[in-house]
């Protein structure tokens, strides 16, 4: 049995079933940690997952898990995985013999994991120490923070809670919600003088009370940067996607001034994505938050700076200077910019979503709701990859999921790898030909009404959650006036600017645009925003980097 007392230091757990190995452990860790961390033991997967779960109800913040890799009835890889669904910041070690080294590898893959340590590992002073030191401090930068202690009181039917909840979740600010039904929910409203009509209350670590709050504000309020630490730049990125943070990394660790501007949350579509298959390097898949934390780190790590909740409504060319204004009426200028706000799902027009939005309708995948679709019926809208691993990985918890696809076939959409494993997936159901016609609900969805495109005929079904992932639309209205779009409103760039041969019109320099150049020099576009881009993570990372190596030779030239 797991030893769990002291709930006010954040934990370091290591799991062995040999009992001479994991008093070892715990012996080493103990004598360099104990200060400030409390080491908590286990000798089995199922005991330490026990104490996992005792900890997360007490609030107790996980730093660090050192798991072996050969213990009987659950493996070190398998509990790893299992312990990430509990503490998904915690920074994860495999224990291995020589042997098993293929075995740890392959873990990187499967449970994202940060290190593994081969036994022995005397003298812990240098095989083990520095390996800990390293992942305590990552822990401390990216969850240490906060260490779950922002709350969240709210109803489960909330648009407002529902929308802060995932907030926070894809800006990875841990925190912990209670239902404004359950006792200690009822207890925060009363502390903040509350009752539960104005939902959500966010309590924020320093004991601030916020109700509904607005995104900036939170944002500000949990330790999220909000406004540029300098005037001016080298380089402006505007949008923390895929292409985003590729450029943010590259840019920054080439020696520019970067600062990353963000409407909602750094990672855009890919980042929302429970998991992406076909990225190189991944050949078990990475979760889309997985990615974005690494890159995310990543670009920090070489300086860039990362602004979230900065809505950007105008770009304005001010001489050499390229000015970027935000909503609240400030700006930022650099002598390059780069576009990288990727697209947004399309809105479903049909009667009762938008009332229904945030209260079973929701548009993404909505991660942070998927626990509440455990044994009931979940109805998916699309039929490309994003609407294809969002019904994977709600079918490990609904009792069924039902993909309605306008198409006649998914193939034309799909990957084909993905095809093959939601028809493989027993609880999946295909229905193409098949649309929306209304949404049903007073306070929460209820029931759709479904139309079959060949018959005509309409039927209605009853439906709680329904995820929707059609269309992919650029919020690029607030370049009007200044940069070119195609009628879709998607940037063009280099060649497609003078599709036409003739020359563009303003155009000031004596050569053609470059490949990622906007119709306005020095203003580049990468990802999905582009027109005329593959949609794809892998090329929008290579946009990414491509456009600051055209952003370099701009500013050679200027």
């Amino acid at each position: 049995m797991s030893e769990v007392t002291d709930a006010a230091r954040p934990v370091l757990l290591t799991v062995d079933d040999d009992p001479a190995v994991s008093r070892a452990v715990a012996r080493d860790l103990r004598r360099r940690y104990s200060g400030r961390y409390r080491v908590v033991r286990a000798e089995s997967g199922a005991s330490a997952l026990e104490a996992l779960r005792e900890l997360k109800l007490r609030g107790t913040p996980v730093a660090v898990i050192l798991a072996d890799y050969r213990m009987p009835q659950m493996n070190g890889v398998e509990f790893l995985e299992e312990a990430l669904d509990l503490f998904p910041g915690a920074r994860r070690v495999l224990l291995t013999a020589y042997a098993d080294t293929n075995a740890a590898i392959d873990a990187i893959n499967v449970v994202d994991l940060d290190h593994y340590l081969l036994k022995p590992w005397e003298p812990p002073e240098e095989k083990l120490y520095p390996v800990v030191d390293d992942l305590l401090e990552t822990w401390q930068v990216t969850d240490g923070r906060t260490a779950g202690v922002t709350k969240i009181v709210g109803h489960r039917w909330s648009a407002r809670s529902s929308q802060t909840r995932e907030f926070l979740a894809r800006n990875q600010v841990p925190y912990r919600w209670y239902s404004s039904e359950e006792p200690e929910g009822r207890r925060l409203l009363a502390a903040a003088g509350l009752d539960a009509w104005r939902l959500p209350l966010v309590v924020t670590p320093d004991g601030t009370a916020l109700v509904e709050p607005g995104e900036r504000d939170l944002a500000a309020k949990v330790g999220l940067s909000t406004t540029p630490a300098a005037d001016f730049y080298d380089l402006v990125i505007v949008g923390g996607g895929p292409a985003g943070l590729a450029a943010a990394v590259y840019g920054a660790s080439e020696g520019l001034r970067t600062v990353v501007v963000e409407r909602e949350a750094t990672g855009g579509q890919a980042g929302q994505s429970s998991r992406i298959e076909n990225y190189l390097g991944f050949p078990d898949g990475v979760s889309g938050a997985q990615l974005t934390d690494r890159a995310r780190r990543q670009a920090t790590k070489f300086g860039a700076e990362l602004l979230t909740a900065c809505k950007v409504t105008g770009l304005e060319v001010n001489g050499a200077a390229r000015t970027v204004r935000f909503a609240d009426g400030s700006s930022v200028a650099a002598h390059a910019v780069i576009l990288a706000t990727g697209v947004s799902y399309r809105q479903l027009d049909v009667p009762g979503t938008v009332a229904l939005t945030g209260r079973g309708v929701y548009y993404g995948s909505a991660l942070t709701e998927a626990a509440a679709c455990q044994g009931q019926d979940v109805y998916i809208v699309g039929g490309a990859n994003s609407a294809g691993q969002a019904a994977m990985f709600l079918a490990r918890r609904a009792r069924t999921v039902t993909l309605l696809v306008r198409a006649p076939e998914l193939a034309a959409s799909m990957s084909y790898y993905l095809l093959q494993r939601i028809e493989d997936a027993p609880t999946i159901t295909v229905r193409t030909n098949t649309t929306v016609e209304a949404a049903h609900g007073d306070e929460h969805l209820k029931g759709l009404t479904l139309r079959d495109q060949r018959t005509g005929r309409t039927e209605t079904v009853d439906a709680q959650w329904m995820y929707v992932f059609i269309g992919a639309a650029p919020l690029t209205d607030w370049l009007d006036g200044t940069v070119l779009r195609d009628p879709h409103g998607f940037v063009l760039t280099g060649p497609d600017l003078t599709a036409d041969g003739r020359p563009l019109t303003g155009w000031a320099l004596d050569r053609p645009p470059y490949h990622l150049e906007s119709s306005v020099p020095g203003v580049f576009a990468a990802g999905d925003v582009r027109s005329e881009s593959a949609k794809r993570v892998a090329s929008a990372v290579g946009e990414g980097a491509m456009a600051v190596m055209l952003a370099h030779r701009y500013l050679e030239q200027s």
